[in-house]
């Protein structure tokens, strides 16, 4: 089944600005998630417990979502 056109009849992709937002949007779940995973880890490994645990997970998460998403950000703008 083809794509839906517009109301012009025409498709039309989206610019390079939102290439650019979507590839963030992406990154920064993969980083949420992988920092979800690597840092609930390392806070158990250390003993963490309670206040503590989600503050240091919190953290990582954060931290890894942002970078992540900085990066399949660049890398979504270098290939428009």
């Amino acid at each position: 089944m083809p794509a839906v056109g517009n109301i012009y009849g025409q498709r039309s992709q989206p610019s390079c600005w939102d290439r650019v937002k979507y590839g963030f949007a992406m990154g920064m779940c993969v980083g949420l998630a992988s920092g979800g995973v690597f840092g609930g880890v390392n806070a158990l490994r250390l003993g963490l417990r309670g206040r503590e645990l989600v503050s240091s997970m919190a953290k990582v998460m954060i931290q890894g979502g942002g970078t992540f998403g900085t990066f399949m950000a660049i890398g979504t703008a270098i290939r428009c």
